[in-house]
């Protein structure tokens, strides 16, 4: 079993209770019985259960079907925004439920959507980082194949740190070199603090170097 995280809440609001409000839950309606207009108050109802199971029931699983639920309300009023908010966390708790193929699908959808923005294409770096780590983790040649992908859809990421951060990572994995590894991490990290999620994924990379399976899963 992996230690699951919670992300930091998208949403301030907090039900005084341990079990989701039972108005909320099977009485919900659907999208299609929800009336054009009211997607966004219904959006908000699944986001306060999916933050009461990741917070305080401890149910990721569940906690990633109300997100996504959320997320398809806010399609349904058009607001990608924070339909995409929504999808960031379930990428993210996917990815360390080890359901990387959905992260993936995920982050490269976003990465794409955003990619052309000139107000979001900051962001799409990030989204495309991450999906790598995540194809890196599968499998080596993945991870090489979908950044030479990355980099054809979006040249900015060709100049970004994530970029060659993970050029330098894939360098030392195919050396099977621990010491470059945990260097170039430490380079990087020393310049763009490395939160929980990312650090949980590049240890989960370190790990397959040959001979630092038994390490103390760090990457200082």
């Amino acid at each position: 079993m992996h230690s699951v995280r919670p992300p930091s809440s998208t949403c301030s609001c907090r039900a005084n209770t341990t079990q989701p409000p039972a108005l909320w839950m099977p009485g919900t309606p659907t999208r299609r019985q929800t009336p054009k207009g009211r997607f966004t108050i219904a959006a908000k109802h699944h986001i306060t259960i999916a933050e009461i199971y990741e917070t305080e029931l401890v149910d990721i699983e569940k906690a990633i079907a109300h997100y996504e639920q959320s997320a398809d309300y806010y399609k349904g009023e058009e607001s990608n925004s924070s339909a995409n908010k929504c999808l960031l966390k379930v990428a993210a708790y996917a990815a360390q439920l080890e359901q990387y193929q959905k992260a993936i699908e995920i982050f490269e959808q976003i990465g794409a959507n955003t990619m052309d923005n000139p107000l979001l294409k900051y962001s799409a770096k990030d989204y495309f980082f991450k999906a790598a780590l995540c194809h890196f983790i599968v499998d080596e040649l993945n991870a090489k194949l979908a950044l030479e992908k990355y980099e054809e859809m979006f040249p900015a990421f060709t100049d970004s740190r994530e970029c060659k951060l993970l050029k330098k990572l894939l360098e030392a994995h195919e050396e099977q070199n621990s010491e470059a590894y945990t260097e170039a991490v430490k380079e990087f990290d020393s310049i763009s603090r490395l939160d929980q999620w990312l650090t949980t994924m590049l240890l989960r990379i370190k790990k397959s170097i040959q001979g630092d399976g038994e390490g103390d899963g760090d990457l200082k």
